[in-house]
């Protein structure tokens, strides 16, 4: 009881309820573009599991997370997974239409999604640790209250993404854009970062622009193929 009447408490809880919020939005556009390739019937369970998967996984990271990142080459290889998942969800596409389109498997969709869950949290996870300052039941009930704010931010960009299909171009740029980003952070490259600082976001851009161009590429090869 001492604990939950502790003002540091609240304050520890409220400090990881936002940052999930603000981090968790990369999360939620994988989730709605690995869920949007499911038939309707199947897109609420595949963002339930996945978004309740993904925050198991980042309990568990929290523990391992800062050994991880200090791994060479480890960030250079999860970022390159990242850009492979970005052009495959984006060369998906949605150009087939109606009983022509073929639909993707739940097992499928939730398998990208830890995937990707697990190198996009590796970062997050630390600044979730330092706001728990050791705390495993505040650890666990923060992330334990970031699953809805998941939930309903990629229900919402499914949603949007049927409505403008132009936001899965963006969903795709955006997981490039960190995959770049993820890369440029590898230790192995961290004295050269520190020394021009702008090859970040040149990274960054690169991974954007690399996952759209490709993507659209295989996007239109398979329409073309399929006609």
């Amino acid at each position: 009881m001492e604990l939950l009447q502790s003002a540091d408490f609240w304050i520890g809880l409220l400090k990881i309820v936002w940052i999930n919020i603000i981090l968790s939005g990369d999360n939620a556009v994988v989730i709605a573009m690995a869920a949007r390739s499911l038939p309707p019937a199947q897109q609420k369970k595949a963002v339930l599991f996945g978004s309740g998967a993904a925050v198991v996984l980042r309990i568990a990271l929290t523990v391992v997370a800062a050994k991880l990142l200090a791994l060479p080459y480890l960030q250079i290889v999860g970022g390159l997974l990242l850009l492979y998942i970005g052009v495959q969800l984006l060369s998906e596409g949605d150009e087939e239409e109606g009983e022509g389109k073929e639909y993707g498997t739940m097992i499928a969709a939730v398998r990208t999604i830890l995937i990707a869950d697990l190198v996009m949290s590796l970062d997050n996870v630390i600044a979730v640790a330092a706001a728990a300052q050791g705390d495993t039941t505040l650890l666990i009930l923060g992330l334990a209250i970031s699953i809805p704010l998941v939930i309903f931010g990629s229900t919402l960009m499914i949603k949007l993404m049927e409505r403008f299909p132009i936001i899965v171009m963006l969903g795709a740029a955006l997981i490039g854009w960190v995959g770049g980003e993820t890369i440029v952070s590898d230790v192995t490259l961290r004295d050269t970062l520190a020394a021009t600082p702008w090859l970040h976001y040149v990274g960054a851009a690169l991974g954007a622009a690399f996952v759209v161009l490709a993507g659209r590429f295989l996007q239109k090869r398979t329409h073309v193929a399929a006609h």
